[in-house]
């Protein structure tokens, strides 16, 4: 099995060779497949894409379009606090991330679906994020089956490498689809 930092550098290299024509087909059916599968839920948590990654955007509009509220994450030096999204330009770009301007006063528990970043996932959960464990912390305690980790199709994988403290999800959402991983 490749180790962690090769995975995520093929990973990366297989990302920037996407073009935005693709994304923007991709967007659209990230939004799709994940505003199916919050279903009723009436809080979810997302993150806003950047770079190449899977886009989000047209996902966290069309949940805030349908009644929900969305949280999203800042990163503090303590790891991730939430809060609520308020709209596009609300947000401010910090460290190359963009963040929610709204006081961080909610707590991740109260989200019934969440939406994480990962630059893989395997069959059995397992998420390989980009090595900062922000994700990890923050997941850890959540159900399993509230966590969705967003992905490009072919970075579903029989087996990713894991370690004790990487937190597994429940889900794959990817543009084909949903994929239960659990």
């Amino acid at each position: 099995m490749e180790e962690k930092p090769a995975l995520r550098s093929r990973l990366k290299a297989a990302r920037a060779r996407r073009d935005q024509a693709e994304l923007d087909r991709i967007a659209e059916l990230i939004a799709r497949g994940g505003v199916t599968h919050a279903g009723e839920a009436t809080v979810v948590a997302a993150y806003v894409a950047v770079g190449d990654e899977p886009p989000t955007r047209r996902l966290i509009e069309e949940l805030v379009g349908s009644g929900r509220t969305v949280l999203l994450p800042t990163v503090t030096p303590t790891g991730l606090v939430w809060g609520r999204y308020d709209g596009w330009d609300a947000l401010i770009e910090h460290r190359g991330l963009r963040e929610p301007t709204a006081d961080p006063d909610v707590d991740l528990r109260d989200a019934d679906v969440v939406f994480a970043p990962a630059l893989a996932v395997d069959r059995s959960g397992n998420r390989l994020g980009r090595g900062g464990g922000y994700y990890d912390r923050a997941l850890a305690e959540l159900p399993r089956e509230h966590l969705v980790a967003v992905v490009f199709s072919d970075e579903v994988f029989d087996v990713v490498p894991v370690e004790p403290h990487d937190v597994r999800v429940g889900f794959a959402l990817t543009p084909d689809g949903l994929v239960v991983v659990s």
